[in-house]
Formats: C-alpha cells, structure tokens, sequence
C-alpha cells in the first residue's frame, strides 16, 4: 500500500487591509451629555454628514432628534434646541446624499418630515418642517433616499406599506406617493438600494428577503430560505449579491451571503456567537470591507468581501467595553484622509450619554495621499433628477476623488454636451491626461430597454488662485463689513462661524502642504528619469 504524505501550506492572501484597527475618539473629540434614546426600535438612530451628526433624543410630550455640528464635540449643553415636530417618537433619520442641510425623520405619529437645517446649525428649536408626507395608516419605522436621483425618499412602515415619495413639488404637505409597494406580509426591517437605484432589497418580519423593482413594485426575487431568519439586509455594491445578518435555526447570530438573481439558497452562511442583540451590517464598495457590529455589542467585526468563493475573509475585530445601542457612519467625502481613515463611526453610548467617533485606519508611513486606499467614489451631486428617475432612467452615482485640493464643483457627466464656456473651463482645468478619454458616451441597454448608465466621473480641478478681496464660505458671499453681535444667539453663531472659517483654513494648509510633496517628489522623479544614464 502507497502513503502519499499531504504537506499543509499556509494560505495567505494578499491586502492592504489586513492591518486596519479601531482608532476611538479622544474623550475631548466626543460628544458628552447627549440625552439618546431610550426607543428599543432596531434602527442606527444616528445619521453624519461632513457637517452635522443628528442622534434621536429622549423626550417627554413629542419626538424630537439633535444636530450638531460635526466640530462641536465636548460637553453638549442639555438646553441645546432641538428638531421637535413630531407628534410621537421618531424612529429613523436620515440625511440627504446631496444636501447637508436637508434631513429626513419619520415617526410614531405616522408622518414622515423633510427638514430645513440653517447653515450654522440649529441655533432655536425647529418646529415646522419643509415638506410633510403623510399617507402610512400607522407609524412609520424607516426611510432611505434613493440613492442617484434627487429629491426621492422611500418610507416604510407598521401598515406593511413601502411608499416613493417625490419632493420637488409646490406643495408643503403631500399626501400621495409616487407609488406604494404592497408586497409584504409583515413589518419591513430594513430596505437597501444598488448602486443605481434600479433595485431594492427589504428583509421582513415574515423572515423574507425580497428584491423588489422599485418604480414598479414587481418582485424579482425572493427567499424561500428556512434556516436563516434575516433581520438586516445589504446590497454588496456592484458585486450582484446580497448580505443579511439575522438568526440560524438554532437561534445563533448569523451572516449569510446571497447571489442577488437567485434567492433560493445562500451562497455563504456563518455563524457568529450566542448573543441576542441584532447585527447592523456596514459595507464600504470602495474598500470591499464589510463591518458587523452588534446592538449592545463592544465589538465590531470587520471582513473583505471578494467576488470568488470563499467570498468573505475575516480581517479581525475592535474591541471595546463600552456598548453600543445604535451607530452613525460618515459619508467618504468627511474622511481625514490624510491620517489614512478609510470609514468612521459615531457610537452611541447609553450608559455614559455618549456619542463616541471611532475612525478605521489604515496603517501608512507615508504622509501623502494614499491613491490605492481611496478610489474614485460616490460624491454628493446627484446623476439624475426626480422625474428622470419616474421616467425610467437609472444611473450610476457621479463619482468624485478624495484627493485633498480636488474641487467636486467642476465635473463631466459622461455623454453630455457642453457649452462652450463650461469646455474653455474644462480645457483650462484640464491637468489630468486622458481626459478627452473620459468623455465618451457610455451608455448600456438592460433587458427592459431602459437606459443604464455607468457611474459619472468629477474630475478634479485644482485652485489657482486663492487670493480674493472677499470671503467665499460654503458657496455664498461674506462681506468684509459686517455689524457687531447684538444677541446671545448672534454672538454664539459668529462663534461657530469664525471656528469653522479656522478649521477650513488648517484643512486649507494641510492640504497644500501635501499638494507641496507631491509635487516635489513628482518634480524629482522627472528629473531622475531624465538623467542621462
């Protein structure tokens, strides 16, 4: 008899992740005193953009949530005005991809409310709304924006109904959705768009997930799965799959992996521990990591997601003792990228009144903008409008890059005309080679004859000249001349303002400090190919 002897080799995979770790706020850089929720409702219940975190508070009489400027960490005055318009609890808030200033909330009350959010924060209690939808029969537990086109909001609630919501109408209160989707048994979860918006996946309290044509209502697939009972459910970018968190037969915390055409059975499945509080699952498209962490949980899990089996790859764990109850996560363009932090959340810390930033990082010698850690990625520019959307466009996100000194105003939608002064403009910013390349008309039919396009690029430009006899803040004219503060309000928001005129002149030198070594080290390696050899 022959023994063939198995040598056992080590599989290692290659990634420039493998290293990344947990970086937690210093206690100066949290937000202290915050009174949050004390609702048992399974959502994140805090929202963060570039400019403000949001955190659903407690409070007697009426729901209300609070916003922040994202630089006004420390100690939170406990009289700091709120956003309270609602008549019941709020449930869920979200801000707009393509607005910082403009936020959703829906409620107990039955009502979802766009909100107006002044430039230099909520300076008085805000009582009255943009817009009010009105149309669920019960509360409402949950709201997204679509994400390519404007001025869409989806809402979903205790009545089974998922409506589409159009904002860019006259009207204050409106009281009919573009469409209500009337597919499900029970209670909505959790909704997650594609990358387009063509798609959206819902999981249920029924324990099905559903892919659900979202300008239709048509059910394009759905789970028949009986081992895995889905709590949360997340469309995986463009990597045609899905991922749900929920519970094994054996009432185990559990991932699972699904190939979005074919819901039958999943692709992956892993149990994770014993605990009983719900899995949120985070993905990064840029990154290919997904994060798990658990409501009361100290932990978070994170993994890089890959198109080929074994699919997903456990990198490792943050570990903390303190516990979460709900988590925010700041969009891509509010990254500190020159500390290489490639995702960043806000922790909701009950036991302390707490809301703790933890930055993920990326382990880098180098200073310099790190082009392999931050592709292009999705901007805040919307890629189509309302009634394109209605119409039956879909569209993939314009992109933009993070690189520190890159303008988002100067962009190219790929495929569209420009007059002539937007291309002298081009032809001006045009630093970049292979740009007439870029401008091409990529445009893809799918079965339903609808037009597909692929994601538009911002492409970048660089400043000039920076020198200017007026102050240009966040888009709009500061006159040089302006009369003193006369009001305690007046004086706190010329405080916050001249704080953050300070805190875009530091990000203005760090960033043409960077500018600087690039250009330096690109300088000399021209100079070191040129040499004669």
């Amino acid at each position: 008899m022959t023994i063939t002897k198995m040598t056992w080799r080590p599989q290692y995979r290659s990634s420039k992740y493998r290293h990344v770790f947990g970086k937690p706020a210093t206690k100066e850089n949290c937000y202290d005193g915050v009174p949050i929720t004390r609702s048992v409702h399974d959502n994140q219940l805090c929202a963060a953009n570039p400019r403000f975190i949001a955190v659903i508070t407690e409070c007697a009489g009426g729901g209300s949530f609070l916003v922040l400027p994202v630089h006004h960490t420390g100690k939170v005055d406990p009289h700091h005005p709120k956003v309270s318009g609602h008549r019941g609890n709020v449930l869920d808030i979200k801000w707009n991809h393509f607005n910082d200033f403009c936020i959703a909330s829906c409620s107990e009350d039955a009502t979802v409310k766009i909100w107006e959010i002044p430039e230099h924060g909520v300076l008085k209690t805000i009582t009255v709304p943009w817009k009010e939808l009105q149309g669920h029969s019960r509360r409402v537990g949950l709201i997204e924006w679509h994400p390519t086109a404007n001025n869409i909001i989806f809402s979903t609630g205790y009545d089974y109904q998922v409506m589409v919501w159009k904002l860019d109408v006259p009207e204050q209160v409106i009281k009919n959705p573009v469409r209500s989707i009337s597919v499900h048994s029970d209670v909505v979860l959790s909704m997650s768009f594609n990358t387009d918006g063509s798609k959206l996946a819902t999981s249920c309290k029924d324990k099905k997930i559903r892919v659900i044509d979202p300008r239709t209502g048509t059910i394009l697939q759905e789970t028949n799965c009986k081992s895995h009972k889905a709590s949360k459910v997340l469309f995986l970018g463009n990597l045609k799959m899905l991922l749900s968190t929920g519970n094994s037969r054996w009432n185990h915390r559990q991932i699972a992996l699904w190939d979005q055409e074919d819901l039958s059975q999943p692709s992956y499945s892993e149990d994770l521990d014993g605990s009983s509080g719900v899995l949120f699952p985070f993905y990064d498209p840029d990154t290919h990591m997904l994060y798990i962490a658990g409501k009361g949980d100290g932990n978070i899990r994170y993994y890089e997601i890959s198109p080929e089996k074994p699919y997903v790859h456990y990198l490792t764990e943050y570990r903390s003792h303190l516990p979460q109850k709900g988590m925010g996560v700041m969009p891509k363009r509010g990254l500190d990228v020159c500390s290489c932090e490639i995702f960043r959340f806000y922790k909701l810390v009950t036991i302390k009144s707490l809301i703790e930033p933890l930055s993920m990082i990326v382990p880098r010698r180098s200073e310099s903008y790190q082009e392999d850690i931050y592709p292009m990625t999705a901007g805040n520019k919307p890629a189509m409008t309302a009634n394109e959307w209605i119409s039956g466009l879909d569209k993939g996100p314009v992109m933009m890059s993070l690189r520190p000194g890159s303008k988002v105003d100067t962009y190219v939608e790929l495929g569209l005309k420009k007059s002539p002064m937007e291309s002298t403009e081009m032809h001006n910013s045009r630093s970049q080679p292979g740009l007439s390349q870029l401008i091409q008309r990529l445009e893809t039919k799918d079965g339903n004859g609808r037009k597909e396009s692929h994601p538009t690029l911002l492409l970048p430009s660089t400043e000039e000249n920076g020198s200017s006899a007026s102050h240009v803040s966040n888009g709009q004219l500061d006159s040089p001349h302006c009369s003193p503060p006369k009001t305690e309000n007046e004086l706190r928001q010329m405080f916050y303002k001249q704080q953050e005129e300070i805190r875009k002149m530091r990000e203005l030198l760090n960033q043409k400090d960077v500018r600087i070594k690039q250009l330096e080290l690109e300088i000399k390696n021209v100079r070191n190919s040129q040499a004669p050899l």
